[in-house]
């Protein structure tokens, strides 16, 4: 049976993001939700951190899952980018 997918969005309405499977999609969802809840991280901080948390466990690209998955956060405003240098993601007031 084919795993069940979702259209993740992205941020720039002009851009479509990738399909992934939903059960990828909520752990990965989960993981950054958790680390940004602690406190704001720049891009690199952000998918090292995902990156040490699920590598023994995640099949597949945890960087490229990341990635997908921050941009979908983004799109639904549930994470930010700040104006500061260098720029950081946080989780939306």
């Amino acid at each position: 049976m084919k795993a069940e997918t979702i259209q993740t969005l992205h941020p720039d309405p002009g851009k479509t993001n990738k399909k992934i499977t939903v059960l990828k999609y909520e752990l990965i969802k989960a993981e950054l939700l958790l680390i940004l809840s602690k406190n704001a991280l720049t891009h690199t901080e952000l998918m090292e951190e995902l990156y040490q948390r699920v590598k023994d466990t995640f099949e597949g690209g945890v960087q490229w899952y990341g990635e997908t998955v921050k941009l979908d956060l983004e799109a639904r405003n549930l994470i930010e980018r700040t104006n500061s240098k260098p720029q950081k993601y946080r989780l939306v007031d």
